[in-house]
């Protein structure tokens, strides 16, 4: 039963990618951003389902299962840099890329100040195909570990599925397609996600009852103060929020959630878009954390236990199999959503970034959607990292790199090409240098890697207009 009613929900999505070739214009750039010609409802419930993934069901859920409280943290600063960004960049996000006809994350950023730089189109194409790739090879990994739990499948097997059925529906319609599935598996992330929670505090005796018994699993199991905090007073927790805010503002370096705000019919109606997307995004983490706070009542911890395998556990012993299904479907629903958005901005970032074509071709963006899925599935099946940390990694990456360029452009900055390399540069090698040195605990990396890129804009103007001074003098 539980099989067959995956299946059903997993066929359904499916059937919704293909329906939308019907609807497609045969060209790359209906392919890549759907003319753009979608209604802002859609593109909201298409970037919540893209940006709430696999991270959130299996990722964020492990986290708090770990942690405790002190994992809103993370979800906070999620949510609200997330919101703070959209006030001035999405919107001029949208213009821009009409303007300019930008299909591809790297051709809307080099072209932006109304020049093609084709050293920093081809950077953007290719840190978007590295770790984006990285980021979809999550996915995949988070699906595969819901079907090794609930059915005892080999762990490469759920992963090979997820991709197969991605490269389905993203070879029929493209963008389109990935939007319109999108837009559904939202719905049942959101509905499945309620049931859980419902069942959860039902079966353990109600809300009273699961506060009582959370305050028993540990003194600071419902702080929200992180343990690695507790003796560093204020100032500590209020950087370590601001690196997670910064995390969140990082958004605007995702190319697979920016590009769905570039879809959008009208500049005019982002403020809708924004609306739909926040409330379903907040609603969502929601639902998550008391997930999370919950399993660990429910299943016992142990040195042996896979945290990030509690919300299949959690499903398998509470709810029918009809139900359980339903949940699993609900997370290869989130997966699928960000893998397939993950793929496309790959396959954009190889035919638009890294390989131009003189004439736009169809064809040739199709094949490299083939290429930028299997790139990502064979991450996925030969990768060691937890999902939860490829997911940081791969994000904390991108928004270094990407999110100081794009907001000086937005403020009306005028960044020189050079500059703007160096600024990627610097950016990523201080996220990594960060993490590698093991200083996360305290503030995440994204937050040196985002300081980083704007102390290099910073210096670079200061030199420029010392430069000029003493040209002037010398004049």
């Amino acid at each position: 039963m539980i099989m067959g009613s995956f299946i059903f929900f997993l066929l359904i999505f499916v059937f919704i990618g293909l329906l939308s070739s019907f609807y497609s214009k045969k060209t790359q750039e209906d392919y890549l951003t759907t003319g753009q010609s979608t209604s802002p409802w859609l593109v909201a419930l298409s970037a919540v389902a893209t940006n709430n993934s696999g991270y959130m069901f299996i990722g964020v859920i492990g986290f708090t299962y770990t942690t405790g409280l002190s994992s809103f943290w993370v979800t906070f600063g999620f949510f609200f840099g997330d919101y703070l960004a959209s006030l001035f960049i999405h919107k001029k996000l949208r213009v821009i890329s009409g303007e300019k006809k930008a299909h591809s994350f790297g051709e809307l950023l080099s072209s932006w100040q109304g020049k093609d730089h084709k050293r920093l189109r081809v950077l953007v194409g290719l840190m978007t195909l590295i770790f984006l790739s990285i980021y979809a090879a999550a996915q995949f990994k988070a699906g595969s570990k819901a079907l090794h739990v609930l059915f005892g499948w080999d762990y490469s097997l759920g992963a090979i599925i997820g991709g197969i059925m991605v490269l389905l529906y993203c070879m029929a319609g493209g963008m389109r397609a990935s939007i319109w599935t999108d837009a559904a598996q939202s719905f049942v992330m959101i509905f499945s996600m309620g049931i859980l929670t419902f069942t959860a505090i039902s079966s353990l005796g109600g809300v009273s009852e699961v506060y009582l018994k959370l305050n028993a699993v540990s003194p600071t199991f419902l702080s929200l103060v992180p343990s690695s905090l507790a003796d560093q007073g204020l100032s500590a927790l209020t950087l370590f929020a601001f690196g997670w805010i910064l995390a969140g503002f990082g958004v605007v370096g995702q190319p697979h959630i920016m590009m769905r705000f570039v879809t959008l019919d009208n500049p005019k109606n982002m403020k809708k878009a924004r609306v739909y997307y926040y409330s379903w995004y907040g609603l969502f983490s929601l639902l998550t954390i008391v997930v999370g706070l919950c399993a660990r009542l429910l299943i016992p911890e142990t040195s042996s236990f896979d945290s990030e395998l509690a919300l299949p556990l959690m499903s398998k012993n509470l709810l029918p199999e009809v139900l359980v299904g339903l949940i699993l479907a609900g997370l290869f629903a989130a997966t699928m959503s960000t893998a397939d958005s993950q793929i496309l901005s790959c396959s954009g970032a190889l035919s638009k970034d890294i390989f131009p074509q003189k004439k736009p071709n169809l064809l040739v963006t199709k094949l490299f959607t083939i290429l930028a899925a299997l790139f990502s599935l064979s991450i996925a099946l030969y990768g060691s990292a937890n999902v939860f940390n490829l997911v940081v990694v791969a994000w904390s990456v991108l928004a270094a790199a990407f999110a100081p360029f794009i907001t000086l452009l937005a403020l009306g900055y005028y960044i020189s090409e050079i500059t703007a390399l160096f600024m990627i540069v610097i950016g990523v090698l201080t996220t990594l240098a960060w993490r590698e040195l093991g200083l996360s605990s305290s503030i995440a990396e994204v937050a040196p890697g985002i300081a980083a890129g704007l102390f290099v804009f910073f210096i670079s103007n200061k030199l420029k207009d010392l430069f000029y001074k003493k040209s002037d003098a010398i004049s």
